[in-house]
């Protein structure tokens, strides 16, 4: 699925892989991931992240793209298989500068709604989550209509007709203040990195490789 999302992004924006140095493999709470990130001409930053884990009995993959040039919400992307399940979990935050029209992403959510739902939970970012957004959990015989889900979604995503951004700089406040607030909060995974890594360390790969904002 990385590999096809990711082709949906460079059919749109041309991709500049970016150094990320010693944060391109790393290894957290029995599982080991291989991250990269790119430079999305016209779009911002998106960084990937692959792992497995357990003697291979759970695998994840993460994307991540953190729009500076379009104005559309931060985008996040987890899919998670393990024990017979495969969750995916789509979580759109705003870092909007004006309001959207997100009306096909809400569509194709509903076209799926008989796949089987995951219950978030409650979590500090809530209030700045978008309603677009996905959560669901099912045995692995749903898949194939998850990654259709997940490709509809995504694609839809980045053909929102929104404006380019003027104020790059507020953009980016927008996005920083996310992530200050997810290093000071915490989330499902931001804890188990902060476990493993300390949050200095987490602050840096956050930084520097999955969000893109130390530039």
């Amino acid at each position: 699925m990385i590999k096809r999302l990711l082709r949906l992004i460079y059919e749109r924006h041309s991709l500049e892989k970016l150094d990320i140095k010693d944060f391109s493999r790393i290894k957290t709470n029995g599982m080991r991931f291989t991250v990269r990130a790119f430079e999305a001409k016209g779009l911002g930053h998106v960084s990937i992240m692959t792992g497995s884990g357990y003697l291979g009995l759970m695998r994840m993959d993460t994307v991540m793209v953190v729009p500076r040039e379009k104005d559309l919400p931060l985008y996040s992307y987890d899919r998670i298989y393990a024990m017979g399940n495969d969750t995916l979990i789509v979580e759109l935050y705003d870092t909007l500068l004006e309001p959207a029209n997100f009306n096909e992403l809400e569509w194709i959510k509903k076209k799926y709604k008989h796949i089987p739902e995951r219950d978030p939970g409650l979590h500090w970012y809530d209030s700045i989550k978008l309603k677009e957004s996905i959560s669901k959990k099912a045995k692995k015989e749903y898949s194939d209509e998850l990654d259709e889900l997940a490709l509809a979604h995504f694609e839809a995503y980045l053909d929102t007709i929104v404006n380019k951004v003027d104020n790059k700089d507020l953009k980016l406040k927008k996005t920083k203040k996310y992530v200050k607030d997810l290093l000071a909060n915490g989330g499902p995974s931001t804890d188990v990195f902060i476990e493993s890594f300390g949050k200095r360390q987490t602050e840096r790969f956050f930084k520097r490789a999955l969000f893109g904002t130390d530039k």
